[in-house]
Parts: structure tokens; C-alpha cells; sequence
């Protein structure tokens, strides 16, 4: 595993600790089912008495139950690992310790970046990239740390990039997932050779505040922000039974 020195997608993790010390503290506690699906055929006897009428009839209630459970998983908002695992072009990854997923592009390589709990890049531009922060916090949801534009100013300006590079924030919505809820936000960071134009989307859960940032230099924006999107849309956070 490679490891690399400098990140675009977090500035200093202190700055987060502070983050958290504005807020008095709270218990948390989040709640994600999940359902499985099970199809199975018995095997028929060799001594087996069925009719030929009665052995098709039992193929076809085979096959129709098969064809539910597929179904089923297609509009099943719940099931993991199908949602991360059917995005053509992309990778699923499943941090079952710490609790979330996504997927990033095929191609892209992991490295170790200190300070960040997982960090996938192109192998060819080092600004495309996507990484996953967490830190612990007593908060139960990410609303008790303020709207959207706060909370994504505040990462922006302090965590998210150097003080040095200007931001800009475009734009901060909310949406839910699972009855859960997330700040996804769009941004742009410049340097003096270079702007990158970045996504990230925050949650609360098992017990930690999770930042999820991905991004590309601003010329290549529109070639890839349908995979930045798609990214940041695919990150999600389950419970973790310890």
C-alpha cells in the first residue's frame, strides 16, 4: 500500500476535535435494518413418487420465488451490499468495523494517508481522489451542529483545506437515508497553480462524526463530476454491534 504525504481532501484532524467542543453533549444512538433474501430448491428424490405435473408445478413456484427475491433486492433501499456491489465502473468498500460504505472509480488506488481512515486515488491525477474521516463525538445527529451551509463553511474554511487556499462554497443541502440524515455539500478550493473542485457529504454515527470528500482539479470538473456524484451518493452509514 502506497503511502502518500500531502492530502487535498484534509487539512489537520485537531481542527476537528475543537469542531465537536462548541456542542454540549448528547447520547447517541442509531438504529439500520437490514433484510437478507433466501431462495432454496430441494432436491428431488431419485426414488421420488411426484407426477410430471406435480414436478413442474413445484419448478415454477422455484422460479417465482427466485424472481421476487430479485425484485425485492432491486427496490430494497436497505440492502447493503447490493447497492454498493452494481455500480458499473465502480468498487465497492464495506468498513465493517467502523460502519459505513461506498464505491469509488475502477482504477483508482488505496493509500495511507495519516490521519485519514481510508483514502482511494487516480493513479495519474492527484487530485482525484476519495477519502473517509471520522472522529468520536456525542452528538446523535449532524442537524445539532448546525444547517448545512454552517456546517459545511465551517469544514470548508478550517478542516477540508489549507488556510491558505481560497474557498468558495456553491452549494449545502440536506437529504435522508434510512431515516438518517446528511449534509452533502459542494465546494471549490484554490491554490496558487491549481483549484479543485470537491463533494463531500458528512453524517453522525456509532458515536463518530464521518466526512466523506472527493474531488478534481477544477479543468477536469466536468469530465468527472457524474463519478464524484456518484461517490458521494453512495456513501452510507450501519450500525456496528460490538
Amino acid at each position: 500500500m502506497a503511502t502518500l504525504q500531502n492530502s487535498p481532501s484534509l487539512h489537520r484532524t485537531p481542527v476537528l476535535n475543537s469542531f465537536t467542543k462548541l456542542h454540549k453533549q448528547s447520547t447517541f444512538h442509531c438504529c439500520r435494518k437490514s433484510n437478507s433474501f433466501l431462495v432454496r430448491a430441494e432436491q428431488a428424490s431419485a426414488t421420488s413418487t411426484c407426477s410430471p405435473s406435480q414436478d413442474i408445478s413445484r419448478r415454477r413456484q422455484v422460479l417465482a420465488a427466485g424472481t421476487i427475491a430479485s425484485l425485492a433486492l432491486l427496490t430494497n433501499p436497505h440492502s447493503v451490499s447490493f447497492a454498493a456491489e452494481n455500480i458499473k465502473g465502480f468498487l465497492p468498500v464495506t468498513d465493517k468495523k467502523d460502519g459505513y460504505e461506498f464505491v469509488y472509480p475502477f482504477g483508482w488506488q488505496e493509500v495511507t494517508i495519516e490521519g485519514q481512515d481510508k483514502v482511494f486515488k487516480d493513479v495519474i491525477e492527484p487530485l482525484e481522489t476519495a477519502s473517509v474521516t471520522l472522529f468520536p463525538t456525542v452528538k446523535q445527529d449532524i442537524k445539532e451542529f448546525g444547517s448545512p451551509q454552517q456546517v459545511a463553511e465551517t469544514l470548508i474554511k478550517k478542516v477540508l483545506s489549507p488556510p491558505t487556499q481560497k474557498t468558495k462554497l456553491i452549494e449545502a443541502v440536506e437529504h435522508d437515508i434510512d431515516g438518517k440524515t446528511y449534509y452533502t455539500f459542494e465546494f471549490i478550493a484554490k491554490a496558487p497553480n491549481f483549484t479543485r473542485h470537491a463533494l463531500s457529504t458528512v453524517a453522525i454515527g456509532n458515536g463518530n462524526f464521518y466526512t466523506l470528500t472527493t474531488g478534481a482539479n477544477e479543468r477536469r470538473w466536468d469530465k468527472m463530476k457524474d463519478k464524484l456524484h456518484t461517490i458521494v451518493d453512495s456513501f452510507k452509514l450501519f450500525k456496528v454491534y460490538d
